[in-house]
C-alpha cells in the first residue's frame, strides 16, 4: 500500500512530460517552418483544446467511474505518446502540428484527472497529501521538456519528442503492472449522461470549482509565457545571457515543491485557508509584475519569477482535494474530470487574451491582466464559500 503513491506520482510525472513537449522546442519548429511568434499561443491552446475535448468526453460517459482507472491510464499513455511523436513527421505543416498536439491533449485527459481518481481511491483519508505529491508530479512533468531541451542543445529538436513519448509509455506500463484499482473505488453501475453535473448542485462544490477556475485563468498562461518573459529580458539587456530553457524548467518545476508543501500544511491549517492564501499571493504577483519584469537586475527578476512559480501552483492540489471530497462518491472521477475540463477551457481564453493584448499593451504591464482570474476566484471562495468546511487532513 505504501509503495502505491510513489508509483502513481512517478507515472504521472513521466506521462505529463508530453504536455509542454511542443512548447519546449517551439523556437526550433518555428525556424524550421518559418512560423510567426504567435504560433506559441496557438500551440499551447491546441493541446489545451484537446485536453478539454477529452475531459468532456470522459466526463459525459463517466469513463473513469465505469471502467478500470488503471487500464484507462495505461491505454491513454500509449495513445498520447504516439500522437506526440506525430509532430516529428518529415515535411509536416503547422496545421498538422496543431492537430497532433490536440490529439495528444485529448488523451492526456485519461492521465491527469484519472491519476487523481486512482490516488483518491487509495488514500481517502490522506487525499490532500497524496494529491499534493500528484500535482507536484504534473508540475515537474510539465517543466521537464525544458530541462531536456537545455541538455539536447546541438541535437535535433525531435530528440525531446522521442524522449517524452518514451517516458509516457514507461509511465503507463508502471500503472498497468503495479497499481490495481483502489480499495475505496465505488464503481458507477450504469451510464448517466448528466452525472457530471451532479456535483454543481451543491453550493460548496460550486464555490470550490469557481475558486479553481480563477486559479486556472492564471496558471497555464504564466507557464506558457515564462520563456517569453525571460527571452524578452534577454532582448532588453543582451549582456545578461539568461539560460531561458534551464530557467524555465527550474521556475516551473519549483512549483512541485510548493504542491507537496501545501498538501502537507493543509493537514494543520485546512485546505480552503491555504488555497485562498496562495491564490491571493499569486494575484499579488500579477499586479506587481511591472516592477520586476524589466528591472535592471536579473537576480531580482529571477527571484520574483521563482516566488511566482511557487504560489501560482501551490493551491492546485488543494482545490482538487476539495473537489474530490465534496463530490458524490459514485461520480468522484467524473466530477474531477469535468472541473478540469472547464478549468482548462479557461486557460485557452486567458492565453489567447494575453497573446491578443500583447501587441496593444506595453509588455511591462501585460501580465497584470492575469489577476482577473484570482480576483474572481477569491470572491467566489470568500462570498459563496463562507460555510465551506476548512477541511484538515490526516495521514492515511
Amino acid at each position: 500500500m505504501r509503495s502505491i503513491l510513489p508509483i502513481i506520482v512517478i507515472a504521472q510525472f513521466l506521462c505529463t512530460s508530453l504536455w509542454f513537449a511542443g512548447n519546449s522546442v517551439i523556437s526550433d519548429i518555428a525556424k524550421e517552418l518559418h512560423l510567426q511568434p504567435v504560433f506559441l499561443a496557438h500551440l499551447t491552446s491546441a493541446i489545451q483544446f484537446g485536453f478539454i475535448a477529452g475531459t468532456l468526453v470522459f466526463a459525459i460517459f463517466s469513463i473513469s467511474d465505469r471502467f478500470s482507472p488503471s487500464l484507462i491510464f495505461f491505454v491513454s499513455s500509449i495513445i498520447a505518446a504516439l500522437f506526440n511523436l506525430g509532430i516529428t513527421i518529415c515535411n509536416i505543416d503547422s496545421g498538422q502540428i496543431l492537430l497532433f498536439r490536440f490529439l495528444t491533449g485529448f488523451f492526456l485527459a485519461g492521465i491527469y484527472p484519472v491519476g487523481m481518481k486512482i490516488a483518491s481511491d487509495y488514500y481517502q483519508a490522506g487525499v490532500g497529501k497524496s494529491l499534493g505529491f500528484l500535482v507536484g508530479a504534473l508540475v515537474l512533468g510539465t517543466a521537464f521538456p525544458h530541462f531536456l531541451k537545455n541538455f539536447t542543445i546541438g541535437f535535433p529538436w525531435r530528440y525531446v519528442i522521442y524522449s517524452t513519448s518514451s517516458l509516457s509509455v514507461l509511465g503507463g506500463l508502471s500503472i498497468l503492472l503495479f497499481v490495481r484499482d483502489g480499495p475505496f473505488r465505488k464503481q458507477a453501475q450504469k451510464l448517466k449522461f448528466t452525472a457530471f453535473l451532479k456535483g454543481f448542485r451543491s453550493g460548496d462544490f460550486r464555490a470550490i470549482a469557481f475558486g479553481y477556475f480563477g486559479h486556472m485563468w492564471e496558471l497555464y498562461a504564466f507557464w506558457a509565457f515564462v520563456p517569453i518573459m525571460l527571452g524578452s529580458y534577454n532582448s532588453k539587456y543582451p549582456g545578461t545571457g539568461l539560460n531561458v530553457s534551464l530557467l524555465s524548467f527550474l521556475i516551473i518545476g519549483s512549483g512541485a515543491m510548493a504542491c507537496v508543501f501545501s498538501g502537507l500544511i493543509s493537514k494543520r491549517y485546512g485546505a480552503k485557508r491555504i488555497a485562498s492564501t496562495c491564490l491571493f499571493l499569486s494575484c499579488l504577483c500579477c499586479l506587481i509584475s511591472p516592477l520586476f519584469l524589466f528591472a535592471n537586475s536579473a537576480i531580482l527578476l529571477i527571484v520574483f519569477l521563482f516566488f511566482w512559480g511557487l504560489v501560482v501552483i501551490a493551491d492546485s492540489p488543494l482545490f482538487s482535494t476539495l473537489v474530490a471530497q465534496n463530490a458524490p462518491e459514485e461520480s468522484r472521477g467524473t466530477a474531477l474530470t469535468i472541473v478540469n475540463c472547464i478549468g482548462f477551457s479557461i486557460t485557452i481564453i486567458s492565453i489567447q487574451f494575453i497573446s491578443y493584448f500583447s501587441t496593444k499593451i506595453n509588455a511591462q504591464y501585460i501580465f497584470m491582466l492575469l489577476a482577473i482570474g484570482p480576483i474572481l476566484g477569491l470572491m467566489a471562495l470568500l462570498n459563496k464559500g463562507n460555510n465551506l468546511p476548512n477541511t484538515k487532513f490526516v495521514n492515511n
